[in-house]
């Protein structure tokens, strides 16, 4: 007796369709699986014949063979056990219904209980890509895969839910993504009104939050470097629904997506600590999970305390930061996942900190501070659009009872800039000026003769990278751009040329 039943698989962030076979022969009663089970897989076997015998089911006597087709493809996790249960039911009989056109996904406790997997949302957009009409999955995954149009998500809480629903004794109700809420910014969010001073660090911020470019601030302890990163969620421009699906295809890998919520529309902000190991940024494993590099994309990553890191964490960023994504070589494949992020850095000029400070002594011995600072390698900096000083803010300044702008006034000149850029553009398969690779630079990102004059003299004096050049133009577009002006000015030119400064003041003093 044979029977067959569609499911999905997940290998990395690329889900591909899968076909679960069931075989059952005479002879001595064995249950095999084959097509590269992983031990998880392997593992279905008892947790299907428990969930059989407990829904008062007859398990086989005799031998089962289960086929997992691809075969070339190594299967990992608990994802099949529901699939193999359903096509062994078909083989013996006791489930007598047309599973054409439907897929099946979901791990099964003992008692039949249907629970949550990871990846459900890209197995389910896999589902509708390769044709099937209905997908089954667990009922904790369901806001999460409601979300698919074009394919009937049904929710299953338990077998004997969905038995009862093949056979046509009590149907379930597809569900919709109405039906579920979105991730939106918590209403408590840290706000720039907080923010006293620091107006040319609250300036950069805004630009880079136009432009998604990368940030490196340097300033002395409690000057409110982390203060005001913490702040930057809250001015970040609304995402798009493809950028929404991207995150939220992320966080469903690696499940960390919140219940019940079925898109992340709020830019993530993911901030590890210092002590963080590379295969923790970049993702690790055996079949690598995404790292917080990865789980920041389409949003920001900040680094405290830059220096702290170590050297093969801070390295491992600089080609994810020009490419916007990872890729992770392991024995059985290669894996790609996307990371597009604003990259944020904190840092203190010397290991005491108060290098430069207007009041305070350094009190770091002779070459401390330079020590410190080489840290940071050249050519992560360089790829830093943005370096910025954040200067200890003065006691008039803090007593000051005036109300700062607030976060929402600075957001929506970021929305009005970031929409200019979506117009300008269009069709290029990338939203921001940051993003713009050299061809797009060139095209979009043209200066008036006066503002190319002093580009030119900022190149030669302070000895920029062709990287740096590139840079200087796509934040003075950003800057422009925030004016409402067609084209790059003198002006913009010139405060684009101030954020790269900043590196060559410390590190050549």
């Amino acid at each position: 007796m044979f029977a067959s039943v569609n499911s999905v698989g997940l290998f990395g962030m690329e889900a591909y369709s899968v076909e679960v076979e069931a075989d059952l022969s005479g002879g001595l009663p064995r249950f095999d699986m084959v097509g590269l089970p992983d031990a998880a897989v392997s593992e279905s076997r008892e947790r299907v014949r428990a969930a059989i015998h407990n829904n008062h089911l007859d398990f086989p006597v005799s031998r089962v063979t289960i086929n997992l087709a691809p075969a070339d493809i190594r299967k990992e996790g608990p994802i099949y056990d529901l699939p193999v249960l359903i096509a062994i039911l078909k083989a013996t009989g006791q489930l007598k219904c047309d599973t054409e056109g439907r897929a099946f996904i979901g791990e099964l406790s003992l008692s039949g209980e249907v629970r949550r997997v990871n990846g459900a949302l890209p197995m389910v957009i896999q589902a509708r890509k390769a044709g099937f009409r209905e997908i089954y999955i667990p009922y904790a995954n369901t806001a999460e895969g409601a979300v698919v149009e074009g394919i009937a998500v049904y929710p299953v809480k338990t077998v004997a839910e969905l038995l009862g629903h093949l056979r046509g004794e009590a149907p379930l109700s597809p569900v919709t993504a109405k039906d579920y809420a979105e991730y939106t910014l918590p209403p408590d969010l840290p706000d720039f009104a907080d923010v006293k001073g620091q107006y040319e660090a609250k300036r950069a911020l805004e630009v880079a939050a136009a432009g998604g470019h990368n940030v490196m601030m340097i300033g002395p302890p409690g000057s409110g470097k982390s203060m005001l990163a913490k702040r930057l969620p809250s001015i970040l421009p609304d995402m798009t629904f493809d950028e929404a699906l991207e995150t939220t295809n992320i966080y469903s890998v690696s499940g960390n997506l919140p219940p019940d919520v079925s898109l992340i529309k709020v830019r993530p902000f993911r901030s590890p600590h210092h002590t963080v190991s590379p295969a923790g940024l970049s993702g690790g494993g055996t079949v690598p999970r995404p790292g917080e590099i990865s789980l920041a994309h389409n949003g920001v990553l900040f680094l405290d305390e830059l220096p702290e890191f170590s050297r093969a964490a801070m390295e491992i960023m600089r080609q994810p930061i020009e490419d916007g994504k990872i890729t992770i070589a392991r024995a059985a494949a290669t894996f790609s996942y996307p990371c597009s992020v604003m990259l944020i850095c904190a840092m203190n000029p010397c290991p005491c900190g108060y290098f430069g400070h207007p009041t305070r002594r350094c009190t770091c011995p002779a070459g401390a501070s330079q020590r410190y600072l080489a840290r940071v390698s050249g050519p992560l900096l360089d790829r830093l659009d943005i370096h910025i000083e954040v200067p200890p803010v003065d006691f008039d300044a803090l007593s000051k009872t005036d109300k700062e702008e607030s976060s929402a006034a600075i957001k929506a000149r970021v929305n009005a800039a970031r929409a200019v850029q979506q117009t300008r553009l269009a069709g290029t398969g990338i939203s921001c000026n940051a993003k713009m690779d050299s061809a797009l630079t060139r095209r979009f990102c043209t200066p008036t003769p006066e503002a190319a004059a002093l580009l030119k003299n900022a190149f030669e004096q302070l000895g920029l990278s062709a990287r740096a050049y590139d840079k200087v133009l796509r934040v003075a577009r950003t800057i422009a751009d925030l004016d409402g002006a067609q084209t790059i000015d003198v002006p913009h030119i010139a405060e684009a040329v101030q954020y790269r400064s900043l590196d060559r003041k410390f590190w050549k003093a």
